[in-house]
């Protein structure tokens, strides 16, 4: 998005993971990163407000926090649900109504979620997960609907199985598993959700909204 011309404002969880990001952006490449915890509506408003003093009204909204407690359902504790549902799915209703009025001002907008694969498929032991992102998909088409009037897209990004240090450490026995259902037959790079997501936030994709764009390399159609 920096290398597209976007001055992008990135997240982390801790101060040095928004050390991390800053340092990310040199030469020409404009933004920063930034402390905040998704699950809290006072950092949300106290780090939106603080984004759009220096950099003025989001144009473009990408919801990507995400974890994972992943158990099956008799053993899944409350607190393995609650987390899961808050920090996936609650906190798109918080960044997105965070960011909306300064996009209906402007009658312009983006906003993309980070779903995933699961849930539309579902997975054993993931029923918290495949919850959240399966209303993050749902919370989608309608906000779609609801602001679409206003030159407001919506989408989501639905990832399958992609490279990163959890899938680098399988044993390839298990690696070849996984691929069985691929039927591309291999893992999906970082830059191809990326890419994914810059062509929702593109004007070449200014007619399509409300959907859920599926890159997971056939698993999944």
């Amino acid at each position: 998005f920096a290398a597209a011309g976007a001055t992008v404002v990135g997240t982390a969880t801790s101060d040095s993971g928004a050390e991390a990001i800053s340092g990310r952006f040199t030469g020409d490449l404009k933004g920063k990163g930034m402390k905040l915890d998704v699950v809290s509506q006072d950092d949300v408003d106290t780090v939106l407000k603080a984004v759009v003093d220096e950099f003025g009204p989001v144009d473009i909204l990408i919801n990507n926090a995400g974890i994972t407690r992943d158990t099956l359902m008799l053993r899944m504790k409350d607190q393995d649900w609650t987390s899961v549902i808050d920090t996936n799915l609650n906190s798109i209703y918080r960044m997105t109504k965070g960011v909306l009025k300064g996009m209906t001002k402007k009658r312009a907008g983006r906003i993309i979620s980070i779903s995933s694969v699961v849930g539309s498929m579902g997975n054993p032991g993931q029923a918290n997960y495949a919850a959240a992102k399966a209303g993050m998909e749902g919370f989608t088409r309608a906000l779609a609907r609801e602001v679409g009037s206003r030159g407001i897209t919506v989408n989501a990004v639905a990832p399958g199985f992609i490279k990163s240090d959890m899938t680098d450490g399988l044993k390839e026995e298990w690696k070849a598993k996984l691929l069985e259902s691929v039927p591309l037959n291999r893992l999906g790079q970082p830059e191809e959700i990326a890419d994914a997501v810059l062509f929702l936030a593109s004007p070449a994709a200014a007619y399509i909204t409300g959907q859920s764009l599926h890159v997971n390399g056939g698993m999944y159609m």
